[in-house]
């Protein structure tokens, strides 16, 4: 029996907490689209989103107005296009077809431009990992990943390498925007294959024709609980953040739901990732802090995001049997005016934020690097990250945006959700010749394609 308490709790949440749908994600496979005709391929990619995901926004827009909950982004998944290209010479036909789609469904992302290379490389997925540069600063909608390394394959160094290079080439093509077509691409190690947030989206191959899944966020929400809770033990923390989350996943679970019946697509899963925004009272950081950290980063941080994270996980499990995607905490510098001030008075450094994705739900996301890091170094933050997602047996993942002719200091303005962050600095000391061991061919292929 639902309490009238229950229900007043999860208004105010609504009203008063930030607490959102985060997306509605739309999965679609296009394995069959696939043909040794370019231009046939793209126009069946095309054909199988714009019919498959023609009501997705409409839905969406219908559901916010009827239960009055905020969902602030409709978005599709596809197929990884290194798995449907592998017959043609050039994946940017499919791009092109892709961010088409996404106009013409009017969505506000499509994730899938995406190769997993986690055992090695055939070589559609080295063309599309050298064709990401060109594919995302051309593209308005498209989002890209590539999963060099999981814990049953290893890591995949040589993708690494190609994966480095590429971010530098991406950051150099759209430096009139602060190398903003970084923040499309995501490098992951133990990527999961239903995952509805950007830019990592992507629909495995694991999966069914189509699926639907939601992404619940509301770190004001968990906030304000805490805040409750001041002074109170450790067990008394954990156990309001699980309820916290239980109340938050209900309200995704029935958005899911009702997204699922109306567009006549088997229900996904929901994931319940605190997902922090650059508005005060929606961040992350803030509620470590409201756990007794003076400022994010200190001594203890990754402890408190380790029981932020765990409890999280643990209420969205009560609340439903479709837990999915990467539930927890994401810890993103941009996003989340927590994190952005503590990295602005030095409180947060890359150091850190690398140990504190340990334990979070992803990894080092959006964060802003000085423009002359290189592309080796990138590849080295890539290597760190993967190798703890390999040995921890856990989701970790890359977003860095090397912001052409910026330097440690200076601030770059994203817009939006993906919000504002510091060039925080890297070690001034190389790893060129740690990446550079690799074969021979490789020096070729990459100095021909990412210049």
């Amino acid at each position: 029996m639902i309490q009238m308490d229950q229900i007043f709790q999860t208004l105010r949440m609504i009203d008063q907490e930030k607490l959102d749908v985060r997306t509605i994600t739309m999965g679609i496979s296009l394995f069959n689209c696939v043909c040794d005709d370019s231009r046939r391929l793209a126009a069946r990619v095309y054909s199988r989103i714009a019919k498959q995901a023609e009501n997705l926004v409409k839905v969406g827009e219908e559901l916010e107005r009827e239960f009055g909950v905020l969902i602030v982004n409709k978005r599709i998944a596809v197929t990884p296009v290194s798995l449907i290209t592998g017959a043609i010479s050039d994946p940017l036909v499919v791009a092109r077809a892709l961010d088409r789609a996404a106009h013409e469904t009017g969505v506000d992302f499509i994730g899938g431009y995406s190769a997993l290379v986690q055992k090695g490389m055939t070589e559609a997925d080295r063309r599309l990992i050298l064709s990401i540069p060109q594919a995302l600063s051309e593209t308005e909608l498209l989002c890209s990943s590539v999963n060099v390394a999981s814990t049953r394959a290893g890591i995949d160094m040589d993708a690494i390498r190609l994966c480095g290079e590429s971010i530098k080439s991406l950051a150099e093509k759209t430096k009139d925007k602060d190398g903003l077509g970084c923040a499309k691409l995501v490098i992951f190690a133990n990527a999961v294959e239903d995952n509805p947030f950007m830019a990592g989206a992507f629909h495995g191959p694991g999966e069914g024709d189509c699926a639907v899944s939601v992404g619940v966020s509301g770190p004001g929400v968990v906030k304000r609980a805490l805040e409750a809770v001041r002074g109170e033990p450790f067990d008394v923390v954990a156990e309001t953040i699980k309820k916290t989350a239980f109340r938050v996943t209900r309200v995704g679970q029935l958005v899911a739901m009702e997204a699922s019946r109306r567009l006549d697509v088997p229900f996904g899963i929901v994931d319940l990732s605190l997902a922090p925004t650059p508005a005060v009272g929606d961040s992350v950081a803030h509620i470590l802090e409201e756990m007794g950290l003076e400022k994010c980063g200190t001594h203890g941080s990754t402890a408190a995001l380790a029981l932020l994270n765990d409890a999280v996980k643990k209420g969205g499990v009560m609340a439903t049997s479709r837990v999915g995607g990467l539930s927890g905490a994401f810890i993103p510098l941009s996003e989340d005016i927590g994190m952005i001030e503590a990295a602005a008075c030095g409180a947060l450094t890359l150091d850190k934020l690398e140990a504190m994705t340990c334990v979070c739900s992803v990894g080092l996301d959006m964060i802003a690097l000085p423009g002359d890091t290189s592309a080796a170094t990138i590849s080295a933050i890539i290597a760190d990250e993967a190798a703890i997602g390999v040995i921890n047996n856990k989701t970790t993942a890359v977003r860095v945006i090397p912001a052409p002719g910026k330097k440690v200091g200076d601030f770059v303005e994203f817009g939006g959700l993906l919000g504002h962050a510091p060039i925080i600095p890297v070690h001034p000391f190389s790893s060129e010749t740690f990446i550079a061991r690799g074969p021979p061919e490789l020096e070729k292929v990459t100095t021909a394609f990412c210049g």
